[in-house]
């Protein structure tokens, strides 16, 4: 069948289609050859698609849906100490360890080994669980990082 008997939608559905092979052509067509030292040149990383059209217009909204099902690992520190190997090997049941805080010191809260609140032990339903009594925030954890 010749251009001039089709319908406008078919010639329309013909034009879809030839866009669509010419984009998957492009697609398919082989990367350029990385520029070598000897030529001098140096290829730019496309990076193109890794920005975010909404936070460049100044819009302070995240969309935090992308991270929001990642698994992290939440602990509760009581305190610390150090010892030595000799030290450790001789601990037994009903030995005392001598942590490096007062009784009655908030917890550490810690996500992926990083502090993120104080809190202190409570008790629900016969399971322990701990309060939030201070969360530490974001420009203070980055500050510590420093």
């Amino acid at each position: 069948m010749s251009d001039e008997n089709k319908s406008p939608e078919e010639q329309q559905a013909a034009d879809d289609w030839e866009a669509a092979l010419a984009e998957q052509e492009q697609a398919d067509a082989p990367e350029p050859a990385p520029a070598t030292k000897e030529e001098g040149g140096v290829r730019r990383a496309g990076l193109e698609g890794l920005t975010d059209e909404s936070a460049a217009d100044g819009d302070e909204n995240v969309n935090l849906d992308v991270i929001l099902d990642i698994p992290v690992t939440l602990a509760m520190e009581i305190g610390r100490t150090r010892m030595s190997i000799r030290n450790l090997l001789q601990l037994n049941q009903g030995s005392v360890v001598e942590l490096d805080r007062l009784a009655g010191e908030p917890l550490d809260v810690l996500v992926n080994g990083t502090l993120i609140a104080h809190g202190e032990v409570v008790v629900v339903n016969e399971r322990f669980g701990i309060r939030l009594t201070d969360v530490i925030s974001p420009s203070e954890r980055v500050k510590k990082l420093k």
